[in-house]
């Protein structure tokens, strides 16, 4: 069970750390540790540029889901709901060129190789990147990793709850899950919503559809274990370099945010709706602990490495933007289906789930 909510909730991370667990010699591009040999500056501008598409397909997911419906519920009624969204990239989205990073000690091998693919690209090897010393020497190589899946899945388990005068509250929540070696996930998240339309409907002036105004803001935090040694038979810099390498993980928090105005009609079971509103989402994506680089060579040719601790930082807001979305709810006796379709900053949103309502 645990490891089926593991693939579930972070699956995203999972394809671009877990094949961390290798030799920082490999240099096949399969693997996460292959950007961080290049050192800590550019190897935070090329993991962000190879990664992006996920921070921002994995805030469009969060961001989905939250309603199907402008009806809120009666009074301490309920809806529990489990689904997921697939967030579909724009074709340009796909691919970057290294050499518009602005990467200081990185060079592609071949000056004509310079397009690679992001985590949502082809699944080809890109481009194979020279990484040299301060003084022009070339102390490592590797290639760009492919690309691993052409849409980013998020998952939605919340709980609905009705309250008097035409709201509803949400809750969204996985508390913390340990995985082992493997790491840690949490997520919590908070929603309202309340039919605005039907605060003027009387019973000899119903109003015949719904209107609501809706607020979800989601927050998950993950931990992933990772394995980067030193290249085989390279040696400490000097003696101030750190040689514990056991505390490595990578540590990742998503904080979302969407409001939406949504009008619905219930047609006996179907509801329809379509809502519009903005959304954002903003990513905190460290590398936690001691990481060997190799940065040098002896008078005897045996590679040197220098221990850079936490080298890679990420802050940034990859998605800030308006969003529109389409879909429907059926409600069969207390069975729920819900489905819908969203388009927010060129990306593609289809979210689909099932749920019981009492």
């Amino acid at each position: 069970m645990k490891k089926t909510l593991l693939l579930l909730l972070i699956v995203p991370f999972l394809c671009v750390t877990l094949k961390a667990d290798a030799q920082s010699n490999n240099n096949t591009g399969d693997n996460f540790s292959s950007l961080i040999i290049s050192g800590p500056a550019d190897a935070t501008k090329l993991i962000n540029a190879y990664a992006e598409p996920l921070f921002k397909g994995f805030g469009v997911g969060m961001n989905s889901g939250w309603n199907n419906t402008a009806k809120t519920k009666k009074t301490l009624h309920v809806d529990l709901r489990i689904s997921a969204t697939a967030a579909i990239p724009p074709s340009s989205e796909k691919s970057f060129d290294v050499t518009k990073l602005g990467l200081t000690n990185v060079r592609p091998a071949d000056p004509n190789q310079t397009i690679t693919p992001t985590i949502v690209g082809e699944k080809t090897q890109g481009p194979q990147l020279n990484v040299y010393d301060n003084n022009g020497n070339q102390v490592q190589q590797f290639n760009m990793p492919k690309g691993v899946f052409p849409a980013v899945p998020s998952p939605q388990i919340q709980l609905t709850v009705g309250l008097p005068r035409n709201t509803d509250v949400t809750i969204r929540g996985v508390p913390n899950i340990s995985f082992g070696n493997s790491g840690s996930i949490s997520m919590i998240g908070f929603g309202v919503k309340h039919d605005i339309i039907q605060d003027f409907a009387t019973t000899t002036r119903p109003i015949p559809f719904d209107l609501a105004i809706a607020l979800g803001y989601t927050s998950l935090k993950t931990n992933i274990g990772l394995t980067v040694n030193p290249d085989d038979g390279a040696q400490p810099k000097d003696n101030q370099q750190a040689t514990d390498f056991s505390n490595q993980h990578v540590q990742a928090k998503f904080n979302s945010f969407v409001v939406q105005a949504i009008i619905s009609k219930k047609i006996l079971f179907f509801t329809p709706f379509l809502s519009v509103g903005y959304n954002t989402a903003s990513i905190n994506f460290a590398t936690i602990g001691n990481y060997p680089v190799t940065t040098g060579a002896t008078a005897l040719g045996t590679p040197t490495y220098t221990t850079f601790t936490n080298p890679v930082s990420i802050q940034s807001t990859p998605l800030s933007a308006m969003r529109a979305d389409l879909g429907f709810q059926l409600n069969l006796a207390f069975f729920r289906v819900y489905a819908s379709y969203g388009l927010t900053s060129g990306y593609q949103a289809g979210n689909f789930g099932i749920g019981f309502g009492f």
